[in-house]
């Protein structure tokens, strides 16, 4: 069978694939292969699941778009690696089925499907999404000659966890390498940033959108430090966590982020200032997730009053009608 006959071609979500190769090849020198058979597991959940339910809705000449295989590759490098298959499943479906095709397919879904999927299995299994933290290997060849990490290597923490719960500060030179316990794809921000710098470069996402978003969470880490907050290092906020996957990736989403350039940087900035609440003053130790889903949702209200607001500049801006006189 040729897969892609069922496959809708899209050249923009395959400059998102390649951008995530090098993170996904440093997340098997993290973890192991098992990495790899997460991912396999996800793109196969969510291409059977999308062709299903949008045939059902279109017909049988419908096909699965590459959107969804992008969903699937994002939404494994929000896991951990230790996620057992059958969660990865479920997370897969229910992102590409309530977070994408109910809502139409492609184009016209109001939330970003992969932190759909990631947001149900969040709060379904909270145990598996973050307990077990696998720690990663080192050196060469690292997991490259492993399968998955053993059971005396499954006892790590994050280093959000670490600052919240022992109060102690990850270095910042592993945090921008990357050799530190997390998500699939969130250790790693040179690689993050390197994504970044080519996906403006080949102009599939927003900088500004990055910028607004990076530039917020520095501000609000700042201002809520200030007032008490537990996080008050701008470098540790920004480095730590999924904030930088979550900025690059997941928020510059061109479906469910708005489309203006004004809208964008207040969009952006949301999301900053979400993230930074929900990480210093919520029981939750990451917030880039929610906050995210939630821009997402006032990404078309947000458009819709920049639009309204430029065109009354304009109407100000016009001169007046030509009267004649006579």
């Amino acid at each position: 069978m040729q897969i892609t006959k069922y496959l809708t071609k899209q050249k923009m979500m395959r400059t998102v694939l390649w951008s995530l190769l090098p993170i996904y090849l440093f997340s098997i020198y993290l973890f192991g292969w098992r990495v790899l058979l997460v991912l396999a597991v996800s793109l196969v959940s969510a291409f059977a699941g999308e062709l299903v339910i949008m045939r059902m809705i279109n017909g049988d000449k419908a096909k699965v778009s590459e959107a969804a295989l992008v969903t699937a590759a994002l939404f494994t490098l929000t896991l951990p690696p230790t996620i057992p298959l059958w969660i990865t499943v479920v997370g897969t479906l229910f992102g590409i089925i309530f977070g994408k095709a109910i809502f139409g397919g492609f184009g016209k879904n109001v939330f970003n499907p992969a932190l759909v999927g990631r947001a149900f299995v969040y709060v379904s299994f909270p145990i598996q999404m973050t307990v077990n933290w696998q720690k990663p290997f080192s050196g060469f060849p690292g997991g490259f000659l492993h399968w998955a990490g053993t059971a005396d290597l499954a006892t790590s923490v994050t280093p959000m966890i670490d600052m919240e719960v022992n109060g102690l500060s990850t270095n910042p030179l592993n945090l921008f390498i990357g050799n530190i316990s997390g998500s699939m794809g969130e250790t790693s921000a040179i690689l993050i940033l390197l994504a970044a710098a080519y996906l403006i470069y080949t102009k599939t996402a927003s900088w500004k959108i990055m910028a607004s978003v990076a530039a917020s969470g520095i501000v609000f880490t700042l201002l809520f430090g200030a007032l008490g907050g537990p996080q008050g290092d701008p470098v540790f906020s920004i480095l730590s966590g999924g904030f930088l996957f979550g900025t690059v990736f997941m928020a510059t989403d061109p479906v469910s982020a708005p489309m203006k350039d004004t809208s964008k940087i207040l969009y952006g900035i949301l999301i900053g200032f979400v993230t930074m609440v929900i990480r210093s003053f919520s029981l939750f130790t990451e917030g880039m997730m929610f906050a995210i889903l939630i821009a997402n949702s006032f990404a078309p209200l947000i458009d819709l009053n920049v639009k309204n607001w430029e065109a009354k500049k304009k109407a100000k801006a016009a001169p007046p009608p030509f009267k004649e006189v006579k």
